[in-house]
């Protein structure tokens, strides 16, 4: 007699298979806080190009639409230095995120559903406090280091605002390398390529 189903015991222990080899994959950021602090902020740079290609910020009566553009900038404060960064779109095209009742210029975290701003709002953008992070540094920027996107997914730098002709100016050109420092752990490199904003992470 031919037998054309699973018994219960079979497809009990291919669960329990499947289970063991999904636990296995997972990747394990917890005893790493510098793997962790450098995918957050790879996923970070991705979510801001996609809030920056869903809502287009072209607007031609405004000859400085490209001020409002969503970014993600990183802050240095402090002694000793203190790593930190926000997402946004500089609604009032006031040179800084605001927030607070009534304001809507921050970017909401997907997964904890709180505002992407500094360590007093949200935790998770400390990276020295949370990740014991000491240093944060770019190939692509001066002063501050600021990404920020247009309805393309395009990427520019901080001269978007300052370059002789903006936003164009300030479109990559080359490689954008952000190096984020840990003091036992060692380096990791965010990349981010021009025209696509593709982003990858390396460590060394």
């Amino acid at each position: 007699m031919k037998r054309f189903a699973f018994t219960l015991l079979e497809l009990v222990f291919v669960i329990i298979v499947i289970g063991i080899l999904a636990v296995l994959a997972m990747p394990n950021f917890s005893t790493n806080p510098l793997q962790q602090a450098a995918e957050q902020v790879a996923g970070h740079i991705r979510y801001t190009q996609h809030l920056a290609m869903m809502e287009d910020k072209f607007d031609p009566t405004d000859p400085t639409w490209y001020a409002s553009l969503w970014r993600i900038r990183f802050y240095e404060s402090g002694t000793p230095d203190n790593y930190y960064y926000t997402v946004f779109s500089d609604l009032d095209k006031g040179s800084d995120a605001d927030y607070g009742a009534g304001k809507r210029e921050l970017a909401i975290d997907p997964l904890t559903k709180i505002n992407m701003h500094d360590a007093s709002n949200n935790h998770n953008m400390d990276l020295t406090g949370s990740f014991g992070i000491s240093s944060v540094s770019s190939t692509c920027d001066n002063g501050w280091i600021e990404l920020f996107f247009d309805n393309l997914g395009r990427p520019y730098i901080d001269s978007i605002t300052t370059g002789a002709n903006p936003p164009y100016s300030g479109l990559l050109q080359n490689d954008c390398n952000i190096t984020l420092v840990h003091q036992t752990d060692g380096n990791a490199t965010i990349t981010i390529a021009p025209e696509t904003g593709y982003v990858s992470v390396s460590y060394n």
